[in-house]
């Protein structure tokens, strides 16, 4: 794909769908002895969100398992649309897609495995991670150079804003 064809698609983004573990995550399971979950969560990612919201896109997080520190994190990075338990990601999508009333031309999905192909195939701008399994690299229009929970979802953060020119905005905010 040309780098041309890129940034159009980047363009006409609206709404940006995580998957988390293996792309908000690091994709480790953590466990602690009484069964509670934990994830880590990169904060460059976080702010990457944060910003891109306040250049005009929203975020959202469509994921197969469920977790309440997903629901912390996304309230903390101010993300409402949250679905969990996702085992049909395609059916949440197009419920997404209903809800909001966006094409799926204006929507960005990063995941990064076979489970997101549905979504992947039918977004406007899919995104994945340098170690997701071939078919979604060969699937996906933008791959990040960071890996999953280090900074891979700034990127495409960073990739949408620069490309509907509003990065400079965010950038001067904190270049002063």
């Amino acid at each position: 794909m040309s780098e041309a064809e890129l940034l159009a698609r980047a363009c006409a983004v609206r709404l940006v769908i995580f998957d988390v573990d293996g792309v908000l995550t690091d994709g480790g399971l953590y466990y602690g002895d009484d069964g509670q979950e934990y994830k880590a969560f990169n904060s460059r990612d976080g702010h990457g969100i944060k910003m891109l919201r306040d250049a005009g896109v929203e975020s959202a997080i469509l994921t197969g398992r469920s977790s309440q520190v997903v629901l912390h994190r996304a309230r903390n990075l101010g993300i409402t649309r949250i679905v969990q338990g996702a085992h049909d990601k395609l059916a949440s999508y197009e419920a997404l897609l209903a809800e909001t009333g966006l094409s799926p031309q204006e929507t960005a999905c990063m995941g990064d495995d076979l489970v997101d192909l549905p979504v992947l195939r039918r977004c406007g701008l899919a995104c994945t991670v340098p170690d997701a399994p071939a078919e979604v690299l060969a699937r996906s229009h933008y791959v990040t150079r960071a890996g999953a929970g280090r900074g891979a979802a700034r990127e495409v953060c960073e990739l949408i804003m620069r490309a509907q020119g509003t990065w400079a905005a965010q950038l001067a905010l904190y270049d002063r």
